[in-house]
């Protein structure tokens, strides 16, 4: 299973962008997927939850974004969204899309990273 996510950027504090990670091979294989994120420059490990959806569609969101980011999913595509709204300069990041191993908790598999930037 692959996970290929898109749509990063640089915007101006107030903005909107929209991620996108679509999933291709065994997507059977994959429980929850969410977006994590972490300061340019780091590693990925310790990134930060941003959103989540579990596999009956609840949505989970980090504190940072409540109110302001929406994540969706189009099963029919394998593909989740992550809609960003009014961004702030402390939202520029390295953004990731990770899926958790169904049957395997705690197990995951990323994508790789798209940086978001939001500055004036």
């Amino acid at each position: 299973v692959q996970l290929q996510a898109s749509g990063g950027g640089l915007v101006q504090p107030g903005g909107s962008l929209r991620l996108s990670c679509s999933a291709s091979g065994n997507t059977l294989m994959l429980d929850s997927m969410g977006w994590y994120r972490q300061d340019p420059g780091e590693e990925r490990e310790g990134a930060r939850l941003v959103a989540a959806l579990t596999s009956y569609d609840l949505p989970i969101y980090g504190d940072p974004v409540k109110g302001r980011f929406t994540i969706s999913r189009d099963s029919a595509k394998n593909t989740i969204y992550l809609q960003m709204d009014n961004l702030k300069v402390d939202d520029t990041a390295v953004y990731y899309c990770s899926a958790e191993l169904r049957g395997s908790p705690g197990n995951y598999i990323w994508g790789r990273g798209t940086l978001v930037t939001v500055s004036s």
